[in-house]
């Protein structure tokens, strides 16, 4: 929630008075507007946002953020630079209206920002390679056991999404746990001017996007620019099992606190038990403290994600019965879905995305179920120089686990050539160019009630095609 004087402000600095009409939250996406929203109409080539400028005010938005001229029934107040002297004896008009600036999603983030340092919250910026999402619901889980906090939805984690979340924040809220994209050097910098996070929380580092950002050192020092931001009285949450993380510590000047599976973290945890779709069991420890624990995230990479919502709730002062009942009460595993065929075979439906990282984490918990394991692996984008070896490094660890493998898509051949390599019989291993032809392929082969299949594949493929089909027809 945030009011017309302070859009005002953030705008041309100027101060109004008597504007306190009050803005529930800023919207993109005409659909999604409520009453009382400000909604922002972005440019674009295939869909440009002043087109539904009528459909938003017709669901009850208040004003239009607006970089073209408004439809003329509407009434505009032009708050664009050279207009800014004037805004002070603006007489504004009756609701709906439209806001003229020069850029409407520099706006949105000038807006975002003046509304974040109005507010007396906490900021907690996380980012990483594999792990954000999850990490961001767990974290803010665990924290909401005290705190009334606020987290993006979805994956409004970029230079729009994060902006539309700071503005939902409310002076009730204590805690903001917002979640870092990244896809080239200077964008979590650019993030962090606006959020201002007072701790920062990296995952892992993994050649996901490195066909835009170039290297895996240039990934790790995009991901750095979190802890770099930090103030001097914040927290770097670093993961010390990763060799790329670790070193982060030399780059903030806020206090560092690891986390891991190496009695050398601050936090860490072993004697770890897997129990399939039923969860984890581990034991926690902290300082002179030990803790057995099962909770209801699925595979041992969990124990990590586990490990990052304890370590912040131990830093922002939550005891261990609050953790605890946070950890217990996971409803985290949001992109991984389990579900059985018509004829009965466990469908483990993790198609959201993929990356090399991400993919062996998912095979590992393929590894842990009984009966037939089925393998259908897309192939893994944007892995830029790290293709190949990203996908061998998968094909081998698939050989190693799976019954059957099927790849799908022209990289993927990597990935089943390796499979071969490794020692998987020939016959047991099929690719296919397309998600559809892979679809005939499953369709005339069939599932039996004593399979376990894993789909996962980049997002572009539409794997879930896939897990469609297998379903409601087998």
């Amino acid at each position: 929630m945030f009011s017309l004087a302070e859009v005002v402000q953030a705008l041309t600095a100027i101060k109004i008075g008597g504007q306190d009409r009050i803005f529930s939250e800023a919207v993109v996406d005409s659909r999604q507007t409520i009453r009382g929203a400000l909604f922002v109409a972005v440019p674009g080539e295939k869909t440009d946002g002043h087109q539904y400028i009528s459909q938003a005010f017709q669901k009850g938005a208040l004003a239009a953020l607006v970089q073209q001229d408004c439809p003329a029934e509407y009434r505009t107040v032009d708050l664009r630079e050279e207009n800014a002297a004037d805004i002070a004896s603006v007489s504004f008009p009756a609701f709906p209206f439209c806001i003229r600036v020069d850029n409407t999603i520099e706006a949105l983030q000038k807006i975002a920002a003046f509304h974040r340092d109005q507010l007396n919250i906490k900021v907690i910026g996380i980012t990483g390679t594999v792990g954000k999402s999850t990490t961001k619901e767990l974290v803010a889980e665990v924290l909401s056991k005290r705190y009334f906090t606020l987290k993006n939805t979805g994956n409004l984690n970029n230079e729009i999404g994060l902006p539309l979340t700071l503005l939902q924040a409310g002076k009730g809220h204590q805690i903001a746990v917002l979640e870092m994209g990244f896809y080239v050097s200077g964008e979590i910098e650019f993030l962090c001017k606006i959020a201002k996070p007072e701790i920062g929380l990296i995952t892992n580092v993994g050649a996901v996007h490195a066909e835009r950002a170039g290297s895996m050192e240039a990934i790790a020092l995009g991901k750095s620019e979190l802890v770099q931001a930090l103030p001097e009285d914040g927290y770097a949450v670093l993961n010390y099992d990763d060799p790329s993380v670790r070193p982060m510590a030399e780059k903030t000047k806020a206090s560092v606190f690891y986390y891991g599976l190496d009695a050398k973290a601050n936090m860490w945890a072993d004697q770890i038990e897997s129990y399939g779709l039923e969860g984890i069991r581990f034991c926690l420890h902290y300082k002179k403290e030990s803790y057995f624990l099962r909770i209801p995230l699925i595979g041992r990479h969990s124990v990590h994600t586990a490990l990052r919502a304890a370590s912040v709730g131990k830093i922002l002062g939550l005891d261990w019965g609050e953790i605890f009942t946070g950890l217990n009460h996971a409803q985290s595993q949001l992109r991984m879905a389990v579900i059985h065929s018509e004829k009965g075979a466990l469908i483990i439906d993790d198609t959201y995305n993929a990356s090399p990282e991400s993919t062996m984490a998912a095979l590992n918990l393929l590894s842990e179920m009984n009966g037939y394991k089925l393998a259908v692996l897309g192939e893994m984008l944007e892995l830029g120089q790290y293709e190949y070896q990203g996908h061998t490094m998968v094909g081998a660890r698939a050989a190693e686990i799976c019954d059957e493998l099927v790849a799908v898509g022209s990289k993927s051949k990597y990935l089943a050539e390796s499979a071969r390599r490794a020692g998987m019989p020939s016959g047991k291993i099929h690719w296919f160019q397309t998600v559809a032809d892979t679809i005939d392929f499953i369709a005339q082969r069939g599932l039996s009630k004593n399979e376990v299949v894993l789909v996962k594949g980049s997002r572009s493929l539409q794997m879930e095609r896939i897990v469609e089909m297998m379903e409601t027809t087998l």
